[in-house]
């Protein structure tokens, strides 16, 4: 059984940053990809970043040149540092593996932008 944990979500001022983490129950070079979605109140969730097992990574336009996701393998853990935070990045943001025969989600991790 795969586990992924979240952590580091929280309430920040608009123009500030945090940084999540997820940490994998096993070997995050076993998945073909790794990343993040989120779903705000009322929305469907969305693609927010991604990092393949080469390291490619790629990201929803909404927030390219604020969002960054990078892995530490020998913790088996992702991050996604978010800088200049505004309040449309308000949601609960969920880690996500892909395998080659299924995917997995963390429980999420609540992340409110607010002044």
């Amino acid at each position: 059984q795969v586990q992924l944990v979240e952590s580091g979500g929280g309430l920040v001022q608009p123009g500030g940053s945090l940084r999540l983490s997820c940490a994998a129950s096993r070997n995050i070079f076993s998945f073909n990809a790794m990343g993040w979605y989120r779903q705000a109140p009322g929305k469907q969730r969305e693609f927010v970043a991604r990092i393949i097992s080469g390291g490619f990574t790629s990201y929803v336009d909404s927030v390219k040149g604020r969002f960054t996701i990078s892995r530490d393998v020998a913790r088996n853990t992702v991050y996604l540092r978010m800088d200049s935070l505004q309040p449309d990045d308000t949601a609960i943001y969920y880690c996500h593996a892909v395998d080659v025969r299924t995917y997995y989600w963390g429980q999420g991790a609540q992340v409110t932008v607010s002044s």
